[in-house]
This record gives structure tokens, C-alpha cells and sequence, in this order.
């Protein structure tokens, strides 16, 4: 009975114990209550806990993720040192779009220390576009309303493509995702007139982004630090952004191996970065 339960468990691991004990159960022997069932689940390692959530892909962009990490397994900062990477993030006026946990004694629940303060349809937001190569942090412009493709094209040919030929040259290589405003006949179009070479890029892999860090590590400089306005929340963004040491770029560029590595092992499914 044991090895029946353990051999549920681990054959789905979403199933309750309420799941385990039909499958096991039996007319030639009695049914394990499910407090026995968890028992055994705990003793042999298997505790409840809440899953982490990733988002599903595809089985064609798993493959199109393997391939691209594989083509680039070997590469280091020297063959990324023309590649721009580029990305578009949502930072909140007030407060965290994440759970958030804190300890507090038995009774305290309505303790005003002990309760996290909130604002009416979350205070508002502030979307920003940035980029980064190897040796230059780039520009970061605030997008104002939702961005559409020619929003998009604005942002390239006015902040990233006078950035770019200055610190970057002419023979630049540029990544983006695969957003529908991105890869639009429009601002193809744009890519075209403009000779860019833009990265071939899998579908559905942000942690094949190094930017997607560089977003924490501006949330974690502004932790703590209150805006009263948009305009304000842009401001601090801006200068934060701007304080962030190459030394940080160089440890994500080198982290490109191990990213790729991490998408072979698990065969093209969301991976830890």
C-alpha cells in the first residue's frame, strides 16, 4: 500500500489525497484514511507545497528554444559585444504586483504594523523601454499610454539608433522580442531601410533575456523609494537606471553559457532564470 501511494503521488504530482486514496483503494484490503496518506507522502519527502508558476510553451517553441540556446552554448562576451538587448517593463506607482508575506503573532492580524497598505486600482504604473550592450548602458524612454508599433518605430529611430551608432557602431546586431508590435511589417519595414540586423529570437523565452535581470536590479535600487506622480516614478527610474556599473552587465553577458545550458537541460521548458 505504501509503494501504491508514493506511486501515485509521483505519477501526478497535483493529485490530493483525496485523489491518492481512490486510486489505491481496493476490495481486498481496507482504504487508508487520507491523514495516513499524507504521512507517508511526508515521510518519504513529498510534502504539499505551492507550485512555481511558469508560463506553458509550446512543443514547436520548445524545439526553437533548444536550437537557439545549442547555436549559442559557446558563445561569450566577445561574440555578444555588438548585440543590443532590448525589452519593455512595468514598474507600479504603489505598492507590488507579487504576493507578499510577513510574520506576525497569533491576534495581530489587524495591527496596523502588521498590514501592507494598498491604493485603488494599484496607484497606477509606469511602462518604460530599455536597452544594453556590452560596453554601454543604454537609453531608458517612458512609454507613454499603451505602445503600438509606431510608438515602437519612435523609440528606435530617436533614442535607440542615435545610442546605438554612438557606442555601439554601425554593425550592431538588435534583439527583440517576438511581440506583435515588434515584429510588424511597419517596423520590419523600418528594420529593413535601416539595415538592422535583428537576432533571430525564440518565442516564450524571456529567461534567455539578460535585460529581465537588469529590471530587478532597478526595482531593488528603488526599493522603498515613494512617487507621488508618474513623472516623478520615471524620474527615479531614469536615475537609477543610470547608476547601474557595467560590472553588472559583464556578470549577465557571462551568464549567457549557463542560460543556455539550463534551456538544453530542460529540454526547451521554462528554466530558473
Amino acid at each position: 500500500m505504501d509503494r501504491n501511494i508514493l506511486r501515485a503521488a509521483r505519477e501526478d504530482s497535483r493529485r490530493t489525497s483525496t485523489d491518492i486514496q481512490m486510486v489505491v483503494t481496493s476490495p481486498v484490503e481496507p482504504a487508508p484514511s487520507r491523514r495516513t496518506i499524507r504521512r507517508r507522502l511526508q515521510a518519504n519527502g513529498l510534502h504539499g507545497r505551492r507550485p512555481v508558476r511558469k508560463p506553458f510553451i509550446s512543443e514547436k517553441n520548445r524545439r526553437a528554444r533548444v536550437a537557439w540556446a545549442r547555436a549559442h552554448l559557446n558563445w561569450g562576451r566577445a561574440e555578444w559585444a555588438k548585440h543590443i538587448w532590448s525589452d519593455e517593463s512595468k514598474f507600479n506607482m504603489f505598492g507590488s504586483d507579487g504576493n507578499t508575506w510577513i510574520r506576525r503573532p497569533v491576534g495581530a492580524r489587524y495591527l496596523p504594523k502588521y498590514q501592507l497598505p494598498t491604493v485603488k486600482h494599484g496607484g497606477g504604473s509606469c511602462m518604460v523601454w530599455g536597452c544594453f550592450s556590452g560596453g554601454s548602458m543604454g537609453p531608458l524612454r517612458r512609454i507613454q499610454g499603451i505602445m503600438d508599433r509606431f510608438q515602437y518605430e519612435d523609440i528606435l529611430e530617436n533614442t535607440m539608433r542615435p545610442w546605438a551608432l554612438r557606442n555601439v557602431g554601425r554593425a550592431y546586431v538588435f534583439q527583440q522580442d517576438n511581440d506583435p508590435k515588434h515584429t510588424s511589417l511597419h517596423v520590419r519595414n523600418w528594420f529593413h531601410c535601416r539595415r538592422v540586423d535583428v537576432l533571430d529570437w525564440p518565442s516564450q523565452s524571456p529567461d534567455l533575456n539578460p535585460i529581465e535581470h537588469l529590471w530587478e536590479e532597478l526595482e531593488r535600487r528603488l526599493k522603498g523609494v515613494r512617487a507621488t506622480n508618474v513623472d516623478q516614478k520615471f524620474s527615479q527610474l531614469e536615475a537609477a537606471w543610470k547608476t547601474i556599473p557595467l560590472s553588472v552587465v559583464d556578470t549577465l553577458l557571462d551568464s549567457m553559457p549557463r542560460r543556455c545550458q539550463a534551456v538544453i537541460d530542460a529540454k526547451g521548458f521554462a528554466t530558473k532564470y
